[in-house]
């Protein structure tokens, strides 16, 4: 299979979360294409497990959807060399109050390869101690925990559809359940 080359990516817009690029591609058939990019420092996110096996979740609002979403907790990197077990850890106890004994990488995934490389690591946290939130001056965040057949069902009735959110449950459950 031939490959497609890059002969430029131009920067259109620098943003607080993204950068969004235009690209020139050349592709297989000698077509010269734009395409977008968007180009992201990374992020991490939490199943975070309490006593009772219970996964705690966050709700707060998602401007792009215009509602509120049930999430597992999760964050952007401070930088792009930033360790993930790092962020993951200061995202589980900003957002929900708790800390962690324990954390162990539950898998990446990447959000929407067409157009963005977005990696997000996402640990299981156990042995949660708690604490008080430190919520950034957007953020409006109720912890709420779940049983994992009811986050399944959420899932199911399409509830949950947050990517992320989604792809960790069901690997936790299939790892751990």
């Amino acid at each position: 299979m031939e490959k497609c080359e890059r002969l430029e990516r131009t920067l259109v817009y620098k943003g607080v979360i993204i950068d969004f690029y235009q690209d020139t591609v050349k592709v297989p058939n000698g077509n010269i294409v734009k395409w977008d990019f968007i180009g992201h420092k990374g992020a991490a996110a939490v199943v975070a497990v309490n006593e009772e096996g219970k996964l705690l979740m966050v709700r707060q609002y998602r401007n792009a959807l215009d509602r509120e979403t049930l999430e597992i907790p999760a964050g952007a990197l401070d930088s792009a060399d930033e360790p993930t077990h790092i962020a993951a850890a200061r995202e589980l106890q900003e957002e929900t109050g708790y800390s962690a004994g324990k954390m162990e990488l539950l898998m990446s995934l990447r959000t929407t390869v067409a157009f963005c490389n977005e990696k997000i690591d996402v640990y299981v946290a156990t042995d949660l101690k708690p604490g008080k939130q430190h919520l950034d001056e957007d953020e409006s965040i109720d912890v709420e925990a779940h049983d994992i057949e009811e986050l399944i069902q959420m899932i199911y009735d399409c509830k949950i559809q947050d990517s992320k959110t989604v792809a960790a449950i069901m690997a936790y459950k299939n790892k751990y359940c």
